[in-house]
């Protein structure tokens, strides 16, 4: 009996999950967001002590951030971002809090217009969401003084995200820089 019990609770965990997640790309923070529009994980990996409920809110606002990032559309930053957002690697010129990822998105698509970020993989644990990301689009734009060509930006970048009540509070990042400015023809080697 104690077997079925356990399988019961296992399915009726399953079954939680994912309405929550179908639920939960429909409605967030009260706004509709459709799941077409926001970016799907290749991989998921969830540690195994994480309620359900608690996962599924740290991969949605993951994906709204990777959505933004994708995007460039402000709002999916708004409804990822915490009012009290903190870039802990947080680059020279860039304003810190939740202006800084728009900000950042604005400048970077003058030179990448058609910039794309795909989510690789997604590891979740306690209130961390660690993103192995992949960005790429054309230099079609400018940067700095250098103008684009039309060559092909193709780099890799990793996120750690703190997330809480659904929201991200912090973030720590790095990107492949070396790559991109060889790409942008800033860096020669």
């Amino acid at each position: 009996m104690k077997q079925i019990t356990s399988t019961n609770a296992k399915l009726a965990a399953a079954v939680a999950l994912a309405l929550l997640a179908a639920s939960a790309a429909f409605l967030t923070f009260g706004q509709p967001v459709p799941e077409g529009s926001l970016p799907q994980p290749k991989l998921v990996i969830m540690g195994k002590s994480l309620p359900a409920v608690q996962a599924q809110k740290s991969v949605h606002a993951a994906r709204l951030f990777y959505a933004f990032w994708n995007t460039g559309d402000p709002e999916f930053a708004t409804l990822a971002l915490a009012t009290n957002f903190t870039d802990r690697t947080l680059p020279k010129g860039r304003p810190q809090g939740v202006d800084g990822p728009p900000f950042a998105s604005r400048n970077f698509r003058q030179a990448v217009p058609d910039l794309r970020c795909g989510i690789e993989q997604l590891i979740v644990a306690s209130d961390r969401v660690v993103a192995h990301l992949h960005f790429w689009g054309h230099f079609n734009g400018a940067f700095g003084q250098k103008r684009g060509a039309g060559q092909t930006v193709d780099f890799i970048a990793t996120d750690i995200l703190r997330i809480q009540d659904g929201r991200i509070t912090d973030n720590w990042h790095i990107e492949d820089n070396l790559t991109l400015m060889q790409q942008l023809g800033i860096v020669e080697l």
